[in-house]
């Protein structure tokens, strides 16, 4: 089973201090034990390196290069997919909604992909079924 992976579910997993980490890391060992495959686009990619490099640090942008992104599926944003989800979110006029997000959103919904692995609301707002349960819920 396809499930798209979001910056939030990747920060949960690496970072021991996170609220969610335990169930993220639960989640995340169960995705790679079992049949569910996790896809992500380059945006979320670059958004998650530039945190874990600003909260955490240099090692943990490396164990994410090195041991992490290697076991996921990315899907490339391209101009059409960017101009897309740029019109997205501002169409949407919401300043707490990213261009992340609205290229995620894209992504799925031209994969079909009816999963999230994520901590963020905005996924369950679209309709999304998200991962881990015991993620915020809006």
């Amino acid at each position: 089973m396809v499930t798209f992976i979001d910056t939030s579910a990747f920060l949960a997993v690496l970072n021991s201090d996170d609220e969610y980490h335990l169930p993220a890391k639960k989640f995340w060992i169960k995705s790679i034990e079992t049949d569910i495959s996790l896809i992500t686009t380059n945006y979320v990619l670059v958004e998650t390196a530039a945190l874990l490099q600003a909260r955490i640090g240099l090692e943990a942008l490396e164990v994410f290069h090195d041991d992490v992104v290697p076991l996921v599926s990315i899907h490339w944003i391209d101009e059409a997919m960017h101009n897309v989800s740029m019109a997205a979110l501002l169409t949407a006029r919401r300043r707490q909604l990213s261009l992340v997000d609205c290229a995620s959103f894209e992504c799925m919904r031209r994969r079909g992909i009816r999963r999230a692995f994520t901590l963020d609301t905005h996924f369950r707002e679209q309709g999304f079924q998200c991962f881990p349960d015991e993620a915020p819920s809006s």
